[in-house]
C-alpha cells in the first residue's frame, strides 16, 4: 500500500517519532503528528532531520482533556490509517498513581474508540500495545497467550486490548494490535537502562542494576519495530495481534556489559547493585513468528550495532544531553 494519510497519535513519543520518520520515507504518504507536549528539541526527533516537512504537520493535543479537537481534526483530514502510540508507559511509577495511567491508557481510549468506531474513513487503526500484560513469560508465549499483567501499568494496557477487541467484535471496528519487547534506538530516553548506561558511563557514575540486573528481557531496535508496525498495517489482518521481537532474550547485566564494552570501560567497576523493583518479571521473552511468517517481517539491525549507534548519538549530542533529566518526570 502506499499513499496513505495517516494520523499517529503520540508522534514525540520515542516510537512514535520513529514511526513518523519511516512513513515520510515514502513520498507519496501525508503524516499528521498528535501529542500532548510540543515538538521536542531536533536531537530528540528524528523526522526533524528531513530538509523537506512539507508532507507532515504536528497538532498539540492531550486524549485526556482535547479529545473534542482531536475528534475534529480526525474529521477533517479523514485518514485512512491510525496508529495510537499515545500511553503513560513507564512501569515503576505506576504503583505510585495507577489512576493515572487508567485514565490516560484505558479512560480516555474509551472515549477516543467510541466516537470512532462509526468512522467510515478508517481502514486501520493500529494499537500500540504491551507484552507486559503477559506478565512473567515463561515458555513460549505467543498471540494468543493470556494476560496476566504484574503491575498497573501492565493492567491498564490489557485492559485498553480487551476494550478494542470488544469493538472489534461489536462494531467491526478495524483495530490491529501490536506488542513489541524492548525497545531501544538514539533518541531514547534518557532514564531507560542503555542510554542512562553510556551517560552514566560517561559521568563516571555507576550505574544501578536492579536486583542484580538478573531479568531476562529482549531488545529490539526501533527502526525494526517500526517496519513491522507497517508490515501490520499493509499485510496484516483486521482484529489481530502481532509479535516483534528478536529470536532471543538477554539478561539486562549483560545489556550494560555491552555498552560497557561499547565504550572500553570495566564492567565490574561501573554498576552496582540496586533494589528489585516492585512487580519486575523475571522473564520478558515473547515469540515472533507469526509477523515472520505471515507479513515476510524480521529483525535487521544486530544488537552489537543497534548499541554502537546510541554511543554515537550520544556523544554527538552530549552538550544537548547534559541540558536534560537522566531521571523520569511524571506527568499525569
Amino acid at each position: 500500500m502506499s499513499g496513505e494519510k495517516t494520523v499517529v497519535i503520540g508522534s514525540n513519543a520515542f516510537s512514535g517519532q520513529d514511526f513518523v520518520d519511516l512513513l515520510l520515507d515514502d513520498p507519496s504518504r501525508t503524516v499528521i503528528g498528535v501529542s500532548r507536549s510540543p515538538e521536542y528539541a531536533p536531537q530528540k526527533l528524528r523526522y526533524l532531520d528531513r530538509t523537506d516537512s512539507s508532507r507532515f504537520s504536528f497538532h498539540q493535543m492531550d486524549l485526556n482533556h482535547d479529545l473534542d479537537s482531536l475528534a475534529a481534526l480526525l474529521d477533517r483530514e479523514r485518514p485512512q490509517w491510525i496508529v495510537n502510540f499515545a500511553a503513560q508507559s513507564e512501569v515503576g511509577p505506576s504503583w505510585r498513581h495507577p489512576e493515572h495511567w487508567f485514565q490516560t491508557n484505558t479512560v480516555a481510549l474509551a472515549k477516543l474508540v467510541n466516537i470512532l468506531k462509526t468512522r467510515d474513513y478508517i481502514g486501520r487503526y493500529l494499537h500500540i500495545s504491551s507484552p507486559e500484560a503477559y506478565g512473567n513469560c515463561v515458555g513460549t508465549v505467543v498471540e494468543g497467550t493470556p494476560d496476566n499483567p504484574s503491575t498497573p501499568y501492565a493492567a491498564s494496557k490489557a485492559a485498553a486490548d480487551m476494550l478494542l477487541k470488544a469493538y472489534w467484535k461489536e462494531f467491526k471496528f478495524p483495530v490491529q494490535f501490536v506488542r513489541a519487547t524492548n525497545v531501544y534506538g538514539a533518541r531514547q530516553q534518557l532514564f531507560k537502562i542503555i542510554p542512562r548506561s553510556a551517560i552514566y558511563i560517561r559521568l563516571g557514575k555507576k550505574i544501578p542494576l536492579d536486583g542484580g540486573g538478573t531479568a531476562v528481557k529482549s531488545y529490539i531496535h526501533v527502526r525494526d519495530v517500526s517496519a513491522g508496525e507497517l508490515a501490520i498495517l499493509e499485510r496484516g489482518k483486521v482484529g489481530e495481534m502481532y509479535h516483534l521481537s528478536p529470536p532471543a532474550g538477554i539478561a539486562v547485566r549483560d545489556v550494560v556489559r555491552t555498552v560497557c564494552d561499547a565504550l572500553g570501560k570495566s564492567f565490574d567497576q561501573s554498576v552496582e547493585i540496586a533494589p528489585e523493583r516492585p512487580g519486575q518479571d523475571s522473564q520478558y521473552v515473547i515469540d515472533s513468528t507469526k509477523a515472520r511468517n505471515c507479513l515476510g517481517w524480521e529483525p535487521k539491525i544486530s544488537f552489537e550495532e543497534g548499541i554502537s549507534e546510541l554511543v554515537a548519538w550520544t556523544e554527538k549530542n552530549w552538550d544537548f544531553i547534559q541540558t536534560q533529566p537522566l531521571e523520569y518526570r511524571h506527568k499525569p
